[in-house]
């Protein structure tokens, strides 16, 4: 767990200086962090120059309300799938002044799994200047270590993304 909340600062440091070079600002929309991967981000001083907002969107009816994802989307899929994480995704550039965003939902246990969706389940959804994607992953450990795991994971990926993106149009 310790490793995995370590690397955020470093992380969020990669992601802002690739943001920066590209002039894009960055909107998150989190479930199981509740918040984390906002608050890494913002540790940075001068944040606000490529980080846009953050959307803690826990309940379902936040999900809806916050950033636009259908309630009929969540009723078929529950709120831990890949259908909502694009919504969520895509609602959080659509509901700020950002070109890319990072979303994530998932399980976090010690309660809430099922056979499906096991404790350390997540569903993460990144856009990058209109270009979705999305990735299943599980992880081990209690609720902070999969706290701590997904945000490494959102972060981690949203840099190589970004790093392989392609110049902005002039």
């Amino acid at each position: 767990m310790n490793d995995a909340y370590s690397t955020l600062p470093a992380l969020a440091a990669e992601v802002a200086a690739l943001l920066q070079r590209r002039g894009w600002m960055l909107a998150t929309a989190e479930s199981c962090t509740g918040g984390l991967i906002a608050a890494a981000c913002t540790e940075l001083s001068g944040s606000s120059v490529w980080f846009e907002r953050g959307f803690v969107t826990y309940s379902n009816a936040a999900k809806h309300e916050s950033i636009g994802v259908d309630t009929a989307l969540i009723e078929a899929h529950g709120a831990v799938s890949e259908p909502v994480v694009r919504a969520m995704a895509a609602g959080a550039v659509a509901h700020a002044h950002a070109q890319v965003s990072l979303a994530v939902t998932g399980v976090a246990g010690p309660t809430g799994g099922t056979p499906d969706k096991p404790v350390g389940t997540v569903w993460f959804g990144w856009s990058v200047d209109g270009v979705l994607r999305s990735e299943r992953r599980r992880f081990d450990g209690d609720r902070a270590a999969v706290r701590a795991a997904t945000a490494h994971h959102a972060l981690q990926t949203l840099a190589l993304l970004l790093a392989d993106a392609p110049p902005p149009a002039p």
